[in-house]
């Protein structure tokens, strides 16, 4: 069964947040429907940065990937930066994430960008040993800081 990777459209609202929400409890984050309701719009929105691509099989969405490009003042370029990627645990081992990918690569290429970038968590070794067959490791450390008033 071919695989189709393409942006998302308005009428993948079902689909997506089925698939977001095994995204977010992969994660454990907190079920919040306003997180899925504020990524949604984010995604129909042209002028907001973050994009989305979905990936179908056989007609059925298997796989969602979150995406934006980001200045890399380092490098005097830009880059893509994949926030969230997911495949239905259905469709696992399947090519879904590493098509992901390689349309995001191929999306820099096209414009010139620099690199695809993403993180991951440590405990995540299943995607590890995809992301170690398709890019690099960076040594580089990610902090979180919160808010501050002061």
């Amino acid at each position: 069964m071919p695989l189709v990777i393409r942006p998302i459209e308005s009428g993948d609202r079902e689909a997506w947040a089925r698939l977001f929400r095994g995204y977010r409890d992969f994660y454990a984050l907190e079920p919040d429907e306003s997180v899925i309701d504020a990524v949604w719009r984010w995604l129909l929105d042209d002028a907001h940065e973050v994009q989305g691509l979905i990936a179908m099989r056989d007609g059925v969405p298997v796989g969602l990937a979150h995406w934006r490009r980001f200045a890399r003042p380092s490098r005097g370029g830009a880059a893509i930066f994949l926030d969230d990627l997911f495949t239905d645990s259905d469709a696992r081992g399947g090519g879904v994430g590493s098509a992901l990918i390689a349309r995001l690569q191929r999306i820099a290429a096209h414009e010139g960008l620099l690199e695809v970038r993403w993180i991951t968590s440590e405990s995540n070794t299943a995607a590890q040993r995809l992301y170690d067959r398709v890019a690099v490791q960076a040594p580089v450390r990610t902090y979180i800081a919160g808010p501050s008033a002061s």
